[in-house]
């Protein structure tokens, strides 16, 4: 049965005095076919958002990616200059720097001085964030102590995230 037809029997009993419309079969069919068809997304739609969030990480991956060679270098001064701290207390209870056959290692373990009071650094002397062992020398070269890296390839000189951190720059 149309709703026309509906109308039209109604108006026609009623005669203008009072239109009874029932719509509520109407109203269960179109609840009932809602409750029937299953709700969720196509396999077109997820097949666009899929394309977009790809799009969207080939974008921003290789960006977030450059920024870790930087993050690197930017680590080893911060431990350098965790160094250059350290030694420079250790310098003030030995009056004189570690040599460099004492090396660094002179900032956990005594390395046989009477004015040594330390450990100066609480958690041992760390890697460069390459996972090689940092450079000391004293006297240095470039001033009375140096401490450096060579960078990601582990060789003098180099450019980007191979270029030494050193102490004196």
């Amino acid at each position: 049965m149309s709703i026309s037809s509906v109308l039209q029997t109604n108006s026609n009993t009623a005669k203008g005095t009072h239109m009874n419309l029932d719509f509520s079969h109407y109203k269960k069919h179109t609840i009932e076919t809602r409750k029937g068809t299953q709700a969720g997304f196509s396999l077109i739609e997820l097949l666009i958002v899929m394309i977009i969030l790809g799009l969207l990480a080939s974008l921003v991956g290789p960006k977030m990616f450059g920024h870790l060679g930087t993050a690197k270098q930017e680590t080893a001064r911060a431990q350098i200059d965790l160094f250059l701290a350290a030694l420079d207390a250790y310098r003030l209870d030995t009056d004189s720097y570690p040599n460099s056959s004492e090396g660094l290692e002179a900032l956990v373990s005594n390395p046989g001085g009477e004015k040594w009071s330390g450990p100066y650094l609480k958690k041992g002397i760390p890697n460069d964030p390459w996972q090689n062992p940092y450079h000391y020398q004293s006297p240095g070269e470039h001033g009375e102590i140096d401490i450096y890296s060579y960078g990601k390839d582990n060789k003098p000189g180099g450019d980007k995230e191979d270029a030494d951190v050193v102490s004196w720059e």
